[in-house]
């Protein structure tokens, strides 16, 4: 997964992503057939990333990793799961 994101780092890039982190049941190699890939996604600071971005970042991640993406934002995280998510979180990109 590493090297499909990093070898379309301008996608990235385009989107204003600064960081990338993968966490949930892929991580873990959980994952079955129909599990979809959870990403944390942190912006550059300077970037004005509405609603619509995001969304197509999602649908462009989930093309490129051909499998579907759950995309999230640290701030957007559950108060009661926030913790541990943070804690599992690895950098993929």
């Amino acid at each position: 997964m590493t090297r499909a994101l990093l070898a379309h780092r301008e996608v990235l890039q385009q989107f204003a992503v600064r960081e990338l982190r993968l966490f949930g049941s892929t991580l873990r190699g959980e994952a079955g057939d129909t599990s979809d890939i959870d990403l944390l996604v942190d912006y550059d600071p300077a970037a004005r990333v509405g609603l619509f971005a995001f969304v197509r970042l999602q649908r462009r991640l989930s093309e490129l990793l051909g499998r579907r993406v759950d995309l999230a934002t640290p701030d957007a995280l559950h108060p009661a799961l926030r913790e541990g998510i943070l804690r599992e979180a690895v950098r993929v990109a």
